[in-house]
């Protein structure tokens, strides 16, 4: 009788987990939306510093890729040209 009581429990269960991922999922859509909002609002408000920052991201992503490609792995020398 324990086993017919655990599968009558497993749906609600699964249907609280569905519902709570639902209402998480919610909550997560509306901040990401405030920030996305706010977002826009402090690039209105400082349109050159946005740029600026904009810049300075773009140009340390840019080096940390480029660092990445030099440093992964070792690569063999280009053999030397024999001189005539």
């Amino acid at each position: 009788m324990a086993d017919t009581e655990t599968a009558n429990a497993l749906p609600e269960t699964i249907e609280e987990a569905k519902e709570e991922a639902k209402s998480f999922l919610a909550q997560a859509q509306e901040a990401i939306g405030d920030a996305v909002d706010a977002t826009v609002a402090a690039v209105k408000e400082h349109p050159i510093a946005a740029a600026g920052i904009a810049a300075g991201v773009a140009a340390a992503v840019g080096g940390a890729a480029y660092a990445a490609t030099q440093l992964g792995g070792d690569k063999e020398a280009a053999p030397a040209k024999p001189k005539k």
